[in-house]
């Protein structure tokens, strides 16, 4: 059963700078072009580099690490007795750039094990963001919320059939677009696990809502990946690329979370349709 929803009320000016704000983030600030500023070359151009292996390291590292992120969300993602009012972003962002520049160093031969390093980082720096912005973290489904956001970020464009038919209906392609189709997925994953738990992780509710988080995150490690790929990068270069990382998904919880807070303020609705009409 879905939480009722408040009656929606007409956001404030206050409200709809923070909409605009956090749709700015949404929809335009992808990882390729801030990490084509910091290595001064187009990531576009380094990923048709990558040998075809790349493909293949690349789809088991996600796999690997969202298995990980979901045992972290469903098991002790809210149980962190250090109940920041602040999220800790530095910190998370230190010990991502310490994590990547052992694969700076060594290309992407590294990737299978630091990247679920970096994904657990980046959930717990969420995690103190959704919880800085008003979400209840001894719940289910704002913990898988947080998992929610490595499928948000903007990125190369690859459409669930959920978007494709919302393109059909010439209605929004992006934040809004998958946070419907994953709404139902994190739905069926929250009552599945309530009810189960972990105990089969080939059950159908989890391995959707994996498969369409790791479609998604799967191609902004793809252009983390071309990043590290250039020679010149080295050890310096994989830290400042992971810290970028974690950062990138730090806006995207910032953005994400914030949404979700006007909806429970204002009624989800009313954020939708502000959304929509915001330029």
């Amino acid at each position: 059963m879905t939480e009722p929803q408040p009656p929606a009320i007409k956001l404030t000016s206050a409200a709809m700078d923070e909409l605009r704000e956090a749709k700015d983030i949404l929809e335009h600030q992808g990882l390729a072009e801030r990490l084509t500023e910091l290595v001064g070359a187009p990531i576009t151009a380094s990923m048709k580099l990558l040998p075809d292996s790349a493909e293949r390291l690349i789809y088991s590292a996600v796999e690997k690490s969202l298995q990980k992120g979901l045992d972290l969300a469903v098991t002790s993602l809210g149980k962190d007795d250090n109940l920041a009012t602040k999220p800790r972003l530095l910190s998370h962002k230190v010990l991502a750039g310490l994590s990547g520049a052992a694969g700076g160093s060594l290309g992407g031969l590294t990737m299978g094990a630091e990247l679920p390093v970096s994904t657990l980082l980046i959930l717990r720096s969420v995690a103190d963001i959704a919880r800085s912005q008003g979400e209840d973290l001894s719940q289910l489904e704002p913990r898988l919320a947080c998992l929610e956001v490595l499928a948000l970020a903007p990125g190369p464009a690859v459409k669930t059939s959920e978007e494709t038919a919302a393109e059909d209906d010439n209605t929004d392609i992006g934040y809004l677009a998958v946070r419907i189709a994953m709404g139902k997925q994190i739905s069926d994953a929250t009552k599945y696990v309530a009810q189960h738990g972990l105990a089969n992780r080939a059950a159908p509710p989890l391995v959707q809502l994996l498969n369409m988080i790791g479609k998604r995150f799967g191609l902004i490690v793809s252009e983390k990946m071309a990043a590290q790929a250039i020679p010149v990068i080295g050890a310096v270069g994989g830290a400042l690329i992971n810290t970028y990382f974690i950062g990138h998904f730090q806006d995207i919880a910032r953005a994400h979370f914030t949404i979700r807070r006007l909806e429970r303020t204002y009624g989800s609705s009313a954020v939708t349709e502000a959304y929509r009409r915001l330029v």
